[in-house]
């Protein structure tokens, strides 16, 4: 939304703006959640009226679009956004996204096979589907690390620093996590980042396999550009249901991911790294696919490059924006509009 800046009046539904965003509030908007009500599509058909073009985002969001299948006359185009893995998926949840999205100008995804997903489910036409992953300013991690973000991590000659976040891992998920490591034939710190109850079961794992003096706990960072680089590999909780944003970021500081092979992750990764990917959710199975990065230089470094070649290539926030602006511009019929 900042991008456009005066090439685009906008108005946002919502009870707060962005930091940093210049638009309206919309006044008295209608209810985009409740009950199937003919009044209630109604009235936000009537809301929509006037404006060029109506962006809708997320599950919550779907009524739009349903209101402008309901009352097409004189309502603006509007895109949707949703990726199906946060969609209810029952049979009727997936009806009625057949049914209201049939009016939309567009769907835009998150990936491929978010996009893969949705002409299944949806069966929304190619042409109107649009894949555009979210992007990052992939320039806050071109920057050398800042050795003294992470306390505690001083890395040691011949050493590799294994990355791992609390951030959406069960306590059984972090103790795999932590076996595997500790089963590497390598010299290693392990850097665990995040606060939460998963700090207590990382400790309890460390201890019980004696690597407690090469766990560095890291608590809360706030900037993920400032020390992804300084790690060697990311591994991630392998039964994720879908993908962190720190996945982006980590190929964006030219670092392997290790994750589950045929997960959420391997689609965003580059084809170096998804061939070393884990088999199985297994410790001896991460820590057999762990063990060729941390024992050779050169294929991290490879597989790194291979990484932020990608991101630069996918996820850049400039590519994404104007992907996005391509889409807008062609909904309303006037190409290059937004720029």
């Amino acid at each position: 939304m900042t991008a456009f800046g005066d090439r685009a009046r906008q108005v946002v539904a919502a009870d707060t703006l962005p930091d940093g965003v210049a638009a309206t509030l919309a006044q008295n908007s209608p209810p985009l959640s409740g009950a199937v009500s003919v009044a209630r599509y109604e009235a936000i058909a009537r809301a929509m009226r006037g404006y060029d073009l109506v962006l809708s985002f997320g599950a919550g969001a779907i009524d739009a679009v349903m209101a402008r299948r309901a009352f097409p006359r004189g309502t603006p185009p509007i895109v949707h956004h949703e990726d199906p893995a946060d969609a209810t998926s029952g049979g009727s949840a997936r009806l009625y996204r057949r049914i209201a999205l049939g009016a939309a100008a567009g769907l835009v995804v998150g990936g491929d096979v978010a996009a893969a997903a949705a002409a299944a489910r949806w069966k929304i036409a190619g042409a109107r589907l649009h894949a555009i992953p979210d992007g990052i300013d992939l320039s806050a991690f071109a920057r050398e690390p800042d050795a003294k973000t992470v306390g505690g991590f001083r890395r040691k000659a011949g050493e590799v620093a294994i990355g791992v976040t609390l951030d959406g891992a069960s306590d059984e998920e972090l103790g795999l996590l932590v076996r595997a490591v500790a089963g590497l034939a390598a010299r290693f710190r392990l850097v665990v980042v995040g606060e939460g109850p998963g700090r207590a079961a990382v400790e309890r794992a460390a201890l019980a396999m004696g690597i407690d003096d090469r766990l560095v706990l890291a608590g809360a960072l706030a900037s993920f550009s400032a020390w992804l680089g300084g790690l060697d590999v990311l591994v991630l909780p392998l039964r994720l249901g879908q993908a962190p944003a720190i996945v982006v970021e980590a190929m964006a500081a030219g670092v392997p991911v290790m994750a589950l092979r045929g997960g959420a992750v391997q689609a965003l990764l580059a084809p170096e790294n998804r061939a070393l990917l884990s088999a199985h959710a297994a410790e001896v199975s991460l820590r057999d696919a762990l063990q060729p990065l941390a024992s050779d230089a050169t294929l991290r470094a490879a597989t790194g490059a291979a990484n932020r070649a990608q991101a630069l290539a996918v996820h850049d926030a400039a590519a994404m924006i104007a992907r996005s602006a391509a889409v807008y511009s062609d909904a309303i019929g006037r190409p290059a509009l937004l720029g």
